[in-house]
Order: structure tokens, then sequence, then C-alpha cells
């Protein structure tokens, strides 16, 4: 009687156990009402783990999820992973273990220089400023992307778009990425439009990257390509100011003058003739469709208007734009912008 006795308190009592350890494996362990994330990188310890997953669950799922990675014996990969208000130990130890991560949207933006593009993108995934710049800076380490994409093109290769990718995403796989989307973007339509204009993509995102400097106006924007276009198809200097800008990296200048036409550098359309060695920012799509469906005209000059719309003047003769040019410089002038 004592044995029977004994052996239904050892099944209670394992009962018992077993109900335990399924409540701190099968229980919800989220702290939180809503989706949350876990973001675990390469510097990564158990402690620190630990410690992240413990900021937003239950320290009984927080112990259980490390439980389960030491009797697997199971490598956690990097990523960000989603913790729901239902999610248990067992479903994110498996998420970490089998690196079933959630991606994010990582959305690119139209900016001018390689530096700035890295300054937005990097803090949104695990790599650093300084790894991305390592690729955008050196030509040796864009070769894998194929002939045509150096430290001048390759800014063509991020369209303005918002991509699904992976935290932890590296520069290479980021690059081959943009590189395939690029790819999509220019479709059969868009490389026959680029090539009755005697253009490449590349150029064509060039001289779309000029427009966009040139003038918000949307309406505008196929009048200032077929301007530029006007000017490259005579080999005369395209002389866009924003390439001086470009050139000298200085941004701030409200007023180009004579004294800066000649900085020397490829980018400074009134030291060289042709396109810029590649886009002095990330072409807009409206910008490379206005490029592709550009007005022809016999425009050779513009010059904004005196009103300081942001919207433009266009003359054929160099005298008439002479005078364009003075009653913008006189508004200039009144209004004490230098």
């Amino acid at each position: 009687m004592k044995n029977r006795y004994s052996h239904k308190a050892i099944y209670v009592f394992l009962i018992i156990i077993l109900g335990v350890i399924a409540f701190y494996i099968f229980a919800p362990m989220s702290k939180e009402k809503e989706n949350v994330y876990l973001y675990i990188d390469d510097n990564d310890t158990p402690d620190s783990l630990f410690y992240k997953i413990g900021e937003h669950c239950h320290n009984y799922g927080a112990t259980a999820v490390m439980t389960l990675s030491r009797h697997f014996n199971s490598t956690i990969r990097t990523g960000r992973y989603t913790i729901t208000p239902s999610t248990n130990a067992f479903v994110l130890f498996r998420n970490l273990r089998n690196g079933k991560q959630e991606p994010i949207n990582l959305v690119i933006p139209e900016v001018r220089t390689r530096e700035k593009l890295a300054d937005i993108i990097a803090p949104n995934l695990m790599m650093s400023k300084e790894e991305l710049m390592l690729y955008l800076n050196n030509n040796d380490s864009l070769a894998f992307l194929g002939a045509g994409i150096d430290t001048c093109t390759v800014i063509a290769l991020f369209m303005p778009y918002t991509y699904e990718v992976y935290w932890n995403i590296s520069p290479r796989k980021l690059l081959k990425k943009m590189q395939e989307n690029h790819k999509a973007f220019w479709n059969e339509e868009r490389k026959a439009k680029a090539k009755a204009l005697g253009l490449t993509p590349f150029e064509v995102q060039t001289l779309a990257s000029i427009v966009d400097e040139e003038t918000n106006y949307l309406p505008e924007k196929p009048t200032v390509a077929g301007m530029y276009y006007n000017r490259l198809k005579t080999d005369m200097p395209l002389q866009a100011d924003p390439t001086v800008k470009f050139a000298m990296q200085d941004f701030t200048l409200k007023r180009i003058y004579n004294n800066m036409l000649l900085y020397p550098s490829p980018y400074n359309t009134y030291y060289t003739t042709g396109l810029p060695p590649g886009p002095i920012r990330i072409a807009s799509v409206a910008g490379i469709d206005a490029v592709l469906n550009l007005h022809h005209h016999d425009f050779l000059y513009m010059c904004a208007k005196d009103d300081l719309s942001g919207s433009h003047v266009f003359a054929v003769t160099y005298p008439e734009h002479l005078q364009n040019a003075a009653k913008y410089t006189a508004a200039l002038n009144a209004r004490g912008i230098k």
C-alpha cells in the first residue's frame, strides 16, 4: 500500500514538474501588448541576449529560451526578430535558431552624396557606416557588380523606393539587391527610350539628377531636360549651377559667382564639357522619366524667374538669356541674397 502511494506521489510530482516546464516553454512570455523587436548582432553574448529578451519578456521566458539554446547547443543567428504578445519561449528559440527574422522597410531618399546615403542607411541596419563606405568609396570593392559600376556611378543603383530587406544584410548583399532592383526598373521600354536619345541608363540618371536639382516643378522638368539635351547634342557645356555646388561639396550656396565657375572638377559642367561622371544626387523617378520623355524644342538657355518662385524662363539666344539673367540678379540683390 505504501509503495502504491509513493508511486502516485512520484507521478504527481513529475506531472507538476512537467507542467511547470511546459508553462515556462509554451506560455506567452511577452510583457508588451503590441509586437516588439529583438535585435541580435555579432557582438551579442548569452548574457547580453538574456538581457535583451528580458527587456520585453518575463524572466521565465528569457530563462527558457537560454536553457533551450544551451540544451540543443544551438547557435543564435543575428537578425531582427518579432516578439508578439502570444510568442512563447519555444517559438522564439526556434526562430532564433533558424534565423527566421522579420524584414524591415528601408527607405532610400533622394540624397546628394554617398556619405549622406550611408549616414541614412547604416543606422537602420546592422552594418556600420564605415563598413558601407568601404564599398561605396572603393572601386575594387565594387568590382563584383560588373563593368560600369564605380564610385561615381554606384549611387545610381539606389533608386528612391522603399525596399524590404533583412536588418543584418551585408553591404555586399545590399548593393547586389540594389543592382537587381535597378535592372528591374530599367525595363525594355525605358531602355529603348534611352537608346533613342543616344544615352545609357546611367547617363539618363546623371542628366536627371541635374534636372532634379534645377527644378522641383514637375511640369517644367521635361523642358529643362530638353534644354540640357540640346546642349549635349551641340557639344556646348551644360553650365549647370548645381554641378558647381556638387564639385565644391558646398550645398549651402545660394548664388554661384564667376570665381567658382572654373573650380577644377570633372563634376563642374562649367569646367568640362559633357555629362559629369555620375549623378550629383539620387535622381527621382519623375526626373528620369522627364529625361526619357523630354520636350524637343530650340531652347539653349534657362534662368530662374525674377519672382523667385522656383520656376524658370527659357531662351533660344544668348542676348535674350542675358536679359533674363539681369532681371534675376536684380531680384536677388533687392532681397539681399548672397
